[in-house]
């Protein structure tokens, strides 16, 4: 089946030829007809698979023919991150570039005023995450009683995050009547419940098991140490033909503290999370697309939504802790029909969060062999030089104390004696020595060819 079997317009059927699309992948062959029909749907499917396309391409036809009005947008899309916002805004520009339709994106980090302006010119979609929206309704900037098609994407990660209440007051802004299309890559009961109070007689589209890994993933699990993982993650890097790789982390901190060493190792690395501003996380993620960057270290804020061209590797520096989202994050590649390597770095530590991943995607992971993990070997001359400077501070630190012990018997026996007998109070270490006097010709060792004048002076008995 092609695109045009699916009953879309000439001018999405010409945007999509352009993008390179030839054939619907499965959530687009089941629910673009559907939503044509003006149906509600429910749809479950494995990350990757397309799913926003499967919702932008017939919304684009649907709204084609009606103008929007100020501050009364005509569709909504809820998103539960501002980088999944970015990527549905970046699929309507693909596929909207043969009709006139105006879009506003209202995500936090990004100033007011440039979406209170564009929300009075009126827009056709308004692609939101759930806060920013509530912020700019109870400012006045927009009214949600004229939504005719609201789409409430990745659900389950919305119930994760805690924006499910938020979900809800802004649903009950909505007029009754309505198109609902809820999408969610694994369906909880929790997201069941809010699916039979949102929709109506929705048609159930699941092309894949809920949370089953994509099928062109190699997956690989890899034990270390807790001490080791940064160097068994540099040698993983240095192996593979990683041509860019997504790095996740449990923890933001971690996420700053592995991209700074990875940059002290000389590699193309950058890190994305939620504490950042907002327009450094745009820069850094476009600079990551565009292949600036080759490696991005992230939390989970990167595991839903991205679509990175050709994403050749997804590493697991900490292991989830929760279990749908290694289906998410290794997800991320293996797109598009390309085969993509996922690595999971475990520890003891990670027993019980690994069997409850294994217990969710039905089957043990493959895990691999590594040897003892060791610094890149793509930089031997550093490790080589901090080998040598090693050695010769084990030297240095060996050769003082030979020394040491060879001054008392020659150079140092007759002052030490001289300064007993000037405090005779002080312990009498060196007495069988003490009468032994250099002679006067004899060469002193250690002094050089000039002997000081002092150490040549008679003793002075003590009165």
């Amino acid at each position: 089946m092609d695109f045009k079997s699916l009953g879309l317009g000439q001018e999405t059927l010409r945007a999509v030829e352009d993008a390179g699309y030839q054939r619907p992948t499965p959530i687009q062959e089941k629910a673009i007809p559907v939503i044509l029909q003006g149906r509600d749907v429910l749809g479950c499917a494995q990350t990757g698979t397309g799913k926003t396309a499967s919702f932008t391409l017939p919304m684009i036809d649907i709204l084609s023919t009606v103008r929007a009005r100020t501050r009364m947008p005509r569709s909504l899309i809820l998103t539960p991150t501002r980088e999944l916002a970015i990527q549905i805004s970046e699929n309507f520009n693909v596929y909207g570039k043969y009709h006139k339709l105006s879009m506003a994106l209202l995500i936090g980090g990004i100033s007011m005023g440039d979406q209170q302006r564009a929300l009075e010119r009126g827009v056709d979609v308004l692609i939101a995450t759930p806060g920013r929206l509530i912020d700019l309704f109870e400012r006045g900037n927009v009214l949600l009683t004229g939504i005719k098609v609201l789409v409430i994407d990745e659900a389950d990660r919305m119930l994760d995050m805690g924006f499910i209440p938020d979900v809800e007051r802004i649903v009950s802004l909505l007029q009754p009547i309505r198109q609902t299309l809820m999408f969610s890559a694994t369906m909880p009961k929790e997201i069941r419940r809010l699916a039979d109070k949102f929709l109506v007689s929705p048609k159930e589209i699941t092309v894949a098991p809920p949370a089953s890994p994509p099928d062109m993933v190699d997956q690989f699990l890899v034990m270390s140490t807790v001490r080791d993982k940064r160097k068994a993650l540099c040698l993983l890097i240095e192996r593979q033909p990683v041509e860019n790789a997504l790095i996740f982390c449990n923890l933001k901190k971690e996420v700053d503290e592995l991209s700074r060493s990875l940059k002290r190792h000389r590699l193309s690395a950058a890190g994305l999370h939620g504490d950042m501003a907002q327009t450094s996380r745009m820069e850094t993620l476009a600079a990551f697309k565009e292949g600036a960057i080759t490696l991005l270290v992230a939390t989970d804020v990167a595991s839903r939504g991205l679509d990175i061209a050709g994403l050749s590797h997804v590493f697991n520096y900490d292991v989830p802790i929760h279990p749908e989202d290694y289906v998410h994050r290794i997800g991320r590649t293996g797109r598009a029909g390309r085969t993509g390597r996922a690595f999971t770095i475990g520890t003891p530590r990670d027993a019980k969060f690994l069997k409850a991943i294994t217990d969710l995607i039905g089957h043990e992971i493959p895990q691999g062999t590594l040897e003892a993990p060791v610094a890149p070997a793509a930089k031997p001359q550093v490790d080589g030089e901090v080998e040598e400077k090693t050695k010769a501070k084990s030297k240095t630190a060996v050769e003082p104390e030979e020394k040491t012990k060879e001054k008392p018997e020659v150079a140092v026996e007759a002052p030490t004696a001289t300064a007993k007998e000037r405090r005779p109070g002080r312990s009498n270490r060196s007495k069988s020595k003490a009468a032994v006097k250099p002679k006067k010709d004899a060469p002193v060792t250690g002094m050089g060819d000039h002997v000081p004048a002092f150490m040549l002076r008679p003793a002075r008995t003590a009165s």
